[in-house]
């Protein structure tokens, strides 16, 4: 992770580069990622939830961290307490954290999110550009100006040249306040995007930012369940729920202790794939809560108590999503509680 952060980091070098570790720092663990990426530099975070950021505040009590969600209507003081940055999107947050700011006595810091196009969260740019010299931007104390990219991962959609054109639009109206744009994918979009602070989530934890091209990323997560049992079925036999494998001629099978409550998703039944010896074993019949069954007719190696990779070596996060008809983003998001995670430290 640390060495992704650095890789990010070198597509701006004369800028910071932030960390994004909402989700349990995207399912990896806030309480081991956080700290690892303060070791290697990073000085900024961003957390989705005020529940998150307080988790980080506490792992991180110098760190500026962000809460991409906003002010929920009452949080503020607990975000104050904290010293935690909402990203305010509308005009009332913009007054209730004004308002807790002069309870305060001062100006409390926040960040100004202006929606250019994913129409979730955030001022519109008329909104924005209408609050360019109101009083109420230094009374909220606004030190960061953001925004979204729609489709970051497509470098020649049109969208990516109007969001930039409207995103620097707000920005000439707030000189002095510096901005962030570029996500995983926009740090790879060339210097238009950057801005003045880059600000990755998903890349730091092994998705390939350039899709359909070669990942300059390292891989970060590695998934293993250990071989349960092993049985031999006949032509015509099924496996799992409602039968919907059936043996086309005699097949070994192997059922992994893992399944859907462990965050390995029920949509990769019949798609997805395990590697056992190295050799890619279809899943077959259903993903059930807490088994998953391998075709290991081809793998000479399997056998009971003998690990099954499902992320990791060919298997990256991103072909595991696809072939689940989701994204590795979710992949790893899920990842439960119940697996016993190991931390390694790099020794390159």
């Amino acid at each position: 992770m640390a060495e992704n952060w650095r890789r990010l980091g070198a597509q701006a070098p004369h800028i910071p580069c932030a960390a994004v570790v909402k989700a349990d720092a995207y399912g990896c663990g806030l309480d081991v990622v956080a700290p690892v990426l303060w070791q290697a530099g990073c000085r900024t975070f961003f957390v989705a939830h005020a529940s998150e950021a307080i988790i980080a505040r506490s792992l991180l009590p110098e760190a500026t961290i962000y809460v991409l969600n906003g002010l929920a209507p009452g949080s503020g003081p607990i975000l104050a307490a904290h010293t935690l940055r909402p990203v305010l999107g509308s005009r009332e947050e913009l007054e209730e954290w004004v308002a807790l700011g002069a309870e305060a006595g001062r100006p409390l810091a926040a960040a100004l999110h202006i929606d250019t196009g994913m129409n979730r969260l955030g001022l519109t740019v008329p909104e924005a550009l209408a609050l360019a010299g109101d009083p109420i931007i230094p009374a909220a104390g606004i030190d960061l100006l953001m925004s979204h990219l729609v489709s970051a991962e497509r470098p020649d959609e049109a969208i990516n040249r109007r969001q930039c054109e409207d995103f620097d639009a707000v920005r000439r109206a707030f000189p002095g306040i510096p901005g962030s744009f570029a996500n995983s994918s926009g740090c790879y979009l060339g210097a238009g995007i950057a801005n003045d602070m880059l600000r990755p989530g998903y890349a730091l934890f092994g998705g390939n930012p350039m899709p359909g091209r070669p990942n300059p990323m390292r891989p970060v997560v590695r998934l293993e369940a250990r071989i349960a049992q092993i049985r031999d079925v006949e032509t015509g036999d099924s496996a799992g729920y409602n039968s919907r494998w059936t043996a086309p001629g005699p097949r070994r099978l192997a059922t992994l202790s893992i399944g859907y409550a462990d965050g390995y998703p029920r949509s990769a039944s019949g798609r997805g794939h395990a590697l056992v010896g190295g050799v890619p074993c279809p899943i077959v019949g259903l993903i059930s809560m807490d088994l998953i069954i391998l075709d290991v007719t081809d793998a000479p190696e399997a056998r009971r108590g003998e690990p099954a990779v499902l992320i990791g070596d060919s298997l990256d996060v991103d072909s595991v999503g696809h072939a689940a008809g989701t994204i590795g983003y979710e992949i790893l998001t899920g990842l439960g509680s119940r697996y016993v995670r190991r931390y390694v430290e790099s020794t390159d």
